[in-house]
């Protein structure tokens, strides 16, 4: 019975990480000082986000192209800046996080 519940906490573990680790990614990377995941703060939730392209062909290459040169018009007025310096892994594994989000 005790192994039992070392693995459910190994695999709690487990899970939980590459959400912590993404999460860390955005804050390192500058995106939390913008955005949150529940409420819209300069730029829109993380979790409205998700839910706008949920489903959608091609949405986290044209996410990921929206990080790395900014934009604007699509959530409102406000640009977002360009970050060019974010490494390929470090946008691929934030975006999925964003995506996931719900």
């Amino acid at each position: 019975m005790k192994s039992l519940g070392l693995l459910a906490t190994a695999m709690l573990v487990a899970t939980a990480l590459p959400v912590q680790a993404s999460e860390t990614l955005a804050e390192d990377n500058n995106c939390l000082s913008c955005h949150s995941v529940e409420e819209k703060l300069i730029g829109p939730a993380f979790k409205d986000v998700a839910a706008k392209y949920k489903g959608q062909k091609g949405a986290a290459a044209m996410l990921a192209d929206k990080v790395r040169k900014g934009g604007s018009g699509v959530w409102g007025p406000v640009k977002m800046p360009a970050n060019p310096k974010i490494s390929d892994k470090d946008l691929k594994a934030i975006v999925a996080w964003v995506l996931a989000q719900q």
